[in-house]
């Protein structure tokens, strides 16, 4: 190609915006390590201080990382609450899974753990990044963190953490994993979507506590989860 035609088609080609993530109000150390993780996908990082949280309604931003502490809820509430970043993907930092549970019907999407250790930021980034640059056709999963009650066969109950949620099932973390092949009833609220109930089966269970759950394909009520899980990547 000719230096004429190369530059006539780099003014002809859209050029792609860059994904960028609001690191809000976050200690120096974890601002430097999540912005090196983040920038190794091609995704740009935006410093914060929190006199300036206006900035998270009126500026659009793909994702938000922001400590779990008491003004952690009003924060994501000032994000949700703008048109343009009413989608928008949350990471919370530190606290624990009592802290992210807190703020659950704001739809957490994941938790960096504190103390920050890189292997396990760039781990998170790296599962979480379609979410975060909107290429959807290539990630059904969604990384969402809410409570979740499970009703075994037997009438007992369970609590769990989700990790990622889809149309076909999801997956889970819980002090007391049921075991594979259990048949079990979810109910869980997201965001805008009130309390769903969809009944499905243990379709695994690993040592760290986490175990899957594959939705039963006849119950008619996997379809709202469905249609707010299409409503919510397509925003």
């Amino acid at each position: 190609m000719t230096t004429s035609a190369a530059t006539a088609s780099a003014q002809t080609s859209p050029r792609k915006s860059v994904a960028r993530v609001a690191l809000f109000d976050l200690p120096e150390s974890s601002q430097n390590l999540l912005a090196e993780c983040f920038r190794q996908f091609g995704i740009e990082t935006v410093l914060i201080a929190g006199k300036n949280a206006e900035r998270l309604q009126n500026e659009k931003f793909e994702a938000c990382v922001l400590s779990l502490g008491p003004s952690a809820g009003s924060i994501i509430e000032l994000a949700r609450g703008s048109n343009s970043n009413s989608r928008i993907v949350i990471y919370g930092l530190g606290g624990t899974a009592q802290d992210a549970l807190r703020y659950s019907k704001l739809c957490i999407n994941a938790v960096f753990h504190e103390p920050l250790e890189r292997s396990a930021a760039l781990k998170l980034v790296r599962s979480t990044r379609m979410l975060v640059l909107h290429e959807f056709r290539r990630y059904v999963r969604v990384p969402v963190m809410t409570e979740v009650k499970l009703t075994m066969a037997d009438g007992g109950r369970v609590t769990a953490t989700s990790q990622e949620i889809s149309s076909g099932g999801m997956s889970l973390k819980s002090n007391h994993p049921p075991e594979p092949g259990s048949m079990v009833e979810v109910s869980f609220s997201l965001l805008t979507l009130p309390r769903v109930w969809v009944r499905g089966n243990v379709a695994w269970k690993k040592s760290n506590h986490s175990f899957g759950i594959r939705f039963d394909t006849t119950d008619e009520r996997r379809q709202r989860l469905k249609e707010w899980l299409v409503g919510y990547l397509e925003a």
